[in-house]
């Protein structure tokens, strides 16, 4: 059987055309999917056309270094992006790393900085900071950048500060202090020296040219209040030519007197007044007061014991009309049995003298909280 090969491909020839039209024709459907993926893309298109920083790295691993050691790195970074780009705030997460003038605003295509640096002295050992950089790109408000390494003393003391707290005047305490040489050759020391009165100290051998104990101690008697000394020590050392130990010593009053001062009233008294004030030992040794006074006319001291325990009032009398004139000094004053106390003043002021004595406390450097240091 012949068959006419020119019939049967006009027939598929039409049936092709019709299905490309059918298609064409078709309706369109838009998924949910379809409709999230052009939102996404009209928001990266805003986010690029706004400013855009990028780092040229976000990390500054300085290695290992030496404590002391100046160390300064330069963050630098592109807008990538379309406007300008404002960095708005840049706060390190330690006052060890403190950030210089950086970059403030920075146009499309051009480059900016955050200068960092690293105060290594009082560190040691491995180390992780942060930088937390603010600024206007959308995408990216908030960055952080990472300083990352590791800090080594030739010397190690520890602690470098020691503390004596609640310290009897007249009694000797001690504190150990370990140094440690971490460096090949033996480190020698010489014999330790003390800037105050107040501390002595020596050094005993751990391991010879490795490791020292330093012994700190304490000298009585000692001024009541905060008293601080440092003491020093050369080295054989090039690396750590002298160490310093700090020494804070809280020591307790041997008589406690409770007000510290006696307020009267402002102007003449219109009636006669009774103030009274309580004294009592902080030592073990028994407290004998006596000839208690005030140095102003027509006052009256009552000396009161209570019981066993060495306690203490004494009883202002001031009478009707007392004032106290313009530029004097009043005071109550005791004698004690104690030879490092031997006479208790105690204040007496009008309340609007109280206000105006008030002083600022003598910024003292090192000083821990609770009081200022008796040198």
């Amino acid at each position: 059987m012949i068959v006419n090969k020119r019939v049967l491909a006009i027939p598929f020839a039409a049936v092709w055309v019709l299905a490309v039209q059918a298609r064409q024709l078709a309706p369109v459907t838009t998924t949910a999917g379809s409709m999230g993926s052009a939102a996404t893309s009209g928001i990266s298109a805003k986010n690029l056309a706004g400013p855009r920083i990028e780092f040229a790295a976000n990390l500054w691993d300085f290695g290992r270094v030496m404590a002391g050691v100046p160390l300064q790195h330069t963050f630098t970074f592109t807008n990538t992006g379309h406007a300008l780009l404002e960095v708005r705030d840049v706060v390190p997460s330690c006052g060890c790393t403190p950030a210089g003038q950086w970059s403030k605003q920075v146009e499309p295509g051009r480059t900016g900085v955050i200068p960092v640096q690293l105060r290594s002295g009082s560190l040691n050992g491995p180390l992780l900071k942060t930088v937390k950089v603010t600024c206007n790109d959308p995408a990216t408000p908030e960055l952080t950048l990472q300083i990352k390494g590791s800090i080594w003393k030739p010397v190690e003391i520890k602690p470098p500060v020691v503390f004596f707290y609640g310290t009897a005047v007249s009694k000797s305490v001690s504190r150990v202090v370990r140094i440690i040489n971490n460096e090949d050759q033996p480190l020698v020391l010489s014999a330790p020296e003390s800037d105050s009165r107040g501390f002595v100290a020596e050094v005993k051998t751990n391991q010879t040219g490795k490791e020292f104990r330093l012994v700190i101690k304490t000298v009585p008697p000692l001024s009541a209040g905060w008293v601080k000394g440092r003491i020093t020590l050369r080295t054989s050392s090039t690396n750590a030519p002298v160490l310093t130990v700090t020494a804070f010593a809280d020591v307790q009053t041997v008589i406690a007197v409770t007000p510290s001062q006696l307020l009267l009233p402002t102007g003449r008294l219109d009636s006669a007044l009774s103030l009274s004030v309580k004294i009592r030992s902080t030592v073990a040794e028994a407290l004998v007061l006596s000839d208690a006074s005030v140095n102003a006319k027509d006052v009256k001291v009552r000396l009161q014991e209570a019981g066993r325990d060495g306690h203490f009032t004494a009883v202002v009398d001031f009478p009707q009309g007392f004032e106290i004139p313009q530029g004097r000094q009043v005071e109550l004053s005791l004698k004690s049995n104690y030879p490092l106390s031997p006479l208790v003043r105690v204040p007496i002021m009008h309340r609007t003298q109280a206000i105006g004595s008030s002083a600022p406390i003598e910024e003292i450097e090192d000083l821990p909280p609770g009081g200022p240091a008796n040198r």
